[in-house]
């Protein structure tokens, strides 16, 4: 795993659940922006689609850890 992810998972797991799903809420929003972008061709970052949609992932399954632990 790259560094910049394990401290970005670090970083997650540090996080409660309240501030997990406010992360999620914008990381979603943001995929609707880049998705949007990309459909009217002004997105010259295309991969940034695929790491956002990893984080949203990467955000549910703290989420889902942090629920099943209490």
């Amino acid at each position: 795993m790259a560094n910049k992810t394990k401290s970005y998972l670090e970083g997650l797991n540090s996080k409660t659940v309240e501030e997990l799903n406010s992360e999620l809420v914008a990381a979603k929003k943001e995929l609707f922006n880049l998705r949007f972008q990309n459909a009217t061709n002004q997105l010259e970052n295309t991969s940034r689609i695929k790491e956002v949609r990893k984080n949203i992932a990467r955000i549910q399954t703290v989420i889902t850890a942090k629920n099943s632990a209490n």
